[in-house]
């Protein structure tokens, strides 16, 4: 079930993600839907589908435990490194740089959120990692990213933004799944004091904070589809000489200044 709701909340996420960056790329001042975007992206797409994920993980005899301020700052590092990805690829120049460049550093903070997540993980086993496999997560990590960020430059409808959150979803718990895979756990001594709190503990602050940080991103983005949608009728009004529109964008190159008068 777990694997479920975590990619459920991948997707939810990514599509919120995308349609951030489209109005970013429209707006005069898109540092606040750039910033809407990473915490969508990478807060609920990415971090909260971790911790969702790890939510299902057990070693059977032995405790676990989170530590929280470590457990806190992987969410920092997931939303700042998909705002630097963001900001790189969208402030100008060759796609063909930027891009990479971004997918680069946004990639890399996000497994160094994942295995930084892991870190936050106490308990009496003693967890060690096959390198290939680990590797293997760090480059479905930089291409997963690296697409998604191809993605919010270039998605514009409805139907691709959840074609393209799809598929984003799916590479954000590939890369999870195959770093968890390349865990390897040992059982250590078992009278180990673990430190920390207990996943259910984390379960309902988690459950309040994803709730509400969803519901008002999904609120200010249905604000602005709405606007969007309204902004697409031109109004035209009727007059004594003929009609005359007061959208520029259907002026003719008549030479004539807005509003357009009737003849």
């Amino acid at each position: 079930m777990n694997p479920v709701l975590a990619f459920g909340l991948s997707f939810i996420g990514s599509v919120l993600g995308l349609r951030c960056a489209v109005h970013a790329k429209a707006s005069s001042a898109p540092l606040g839907w750039l910033i809407a975007a990473s915490v969508a992206l990478g807060g609920a797409a990415i971090w909260v589908m971790h911790f969702t994920a790890m939510l299902g993980f057990g070693i059977d005899g032995a405790v676990i435990r989170y530590d929280v301020p470590l457990t806190l700052l992987s969410a920092v590092i997931a939303i700042v490194v998909v705002l630097i990805g963001l900001t790189v690829v969208t402030g100008g120049g060759n796609e063909w740089v930027t891009l990479p460049m971004g997918g680069a550093i946004t990639g890399l903070g996000v497994a160094a959120m994942h295995y930084l997540g892991m870190w936050a993980m106490r308990t009496q086993a003693v967890i060690e990692y096959e390198p290939a496999l680990m590797a293997l997560s760090l480059v479905i990590a930089v291409v997963a990213a690296t697409a998604a960020l191809w993605f919010m430059l270039h998605v514009r409808g409805l139907l691709m933004t959840a074609g393209a959150a799809l598929v984003m979803g799916i590479a954000v718990c590939g890369m999870h799944y195959t770093a968890m895979a390349a865990m390897r756990v040992h059982h250590g001594e078992p009278m180990t004091v673990v430190d920390g709190v207990t996943p259910v503990q984390l379960l309902l602050p988690l459950i309040a904070t994803v709730s509400l940080v969803v519901t008002g991103l999904v609120i200010v983005v249905g604000l602005a589809e709405v606007g969007d949608s309204r902004s697409e009728f031109t109004p035209v009004r009727p007059s004594a000489g003929g009609m005359y529109s007061t959208d520029p964008a259907t002026l003719s190159d008549s030479g004539k200044h807005w509003p357009r008068q009737p003849d």
